[in-house]
């Protein structure tokens, strides 16, 4: 083929496409083809610049989003307005998912770091699709508890490390953290 029209007929590979990457997301691991092509459909792409926020720490929650490429630090500003980060971010990576079906306050903010390309999935989005295709949403809601029940217990194996780290005892010797006592 004529290398001025090859770009233009070629077939994107399956390793390309939108829905091979969503499958890849923990959120969106057992859904099959079908479900996928709809979040297809959902979702957000957009391109940031090195070193564009993408949310700050206060701003409403509206949604989650994936990193296709690129790289995303998450951080928190310290009183004396330093900047600490909490996580670094590659391509598969996803956040702010906590906020896709409960309006809340962001926690931390999100920049990237590099050239990026996120996905985001919005709850209005979600709201609206849910009229119309409710098992689908039904499937994306099981997956995202899943993940966010995976989350809270790894955040509370590492609490309860720090704790007995703290006490400096190496045996996990309960520590009462009940005020009442």
């Amino acid at each position: 083929m004529n290398p001025l029209w090859s770009n233009i007929f070629r077939k994107k590979s399956e390793e390309d496409s939108l829905a091979h990457f969503l499958r890849n997301l923990a959120v969106f691991a057992d859904l099959g083809r079908r479900e996928l092509n709809f979040i297809e459909t959902l979702v957000h792409s957009r391109r940031y610049a090195p070193a564009e926020i993408v949310f700050e720490e206060g701003d409403p929650g509206s949604g989650m989003y994936a990193i296709r490429s690129g790289r995303v630090s998450i951080f928190v500003r310290t009183p004396d307005g330093q900047k600490e980060q909490l996580a670094l971010l590659g391509p598969g990576d996803f956040f702010g998912e906590s906020t896709l079906m409960a309006p809340a306050q962001r926690t931390a903010s999100a920049r990237t770091l590099e050239p990026t390309e996120l996905i985001g999935l919005f709850r209005a989005d979600l709201l609206e699709a849910n009229q119309k295709h409710p098992a689908i949403t039904n499937a994306i809601l099981i997956g995202l508890a899943r993940t966010l029940s995976e989350r809270l217990q790894a955040a509370e194996i590492a609490i309860r490390k720090l704790r007995t780290a703290a006490s400096g005892t190496t045996s996990g010797t309960p520590i009462d953290i009940d005020p009442e006592s």
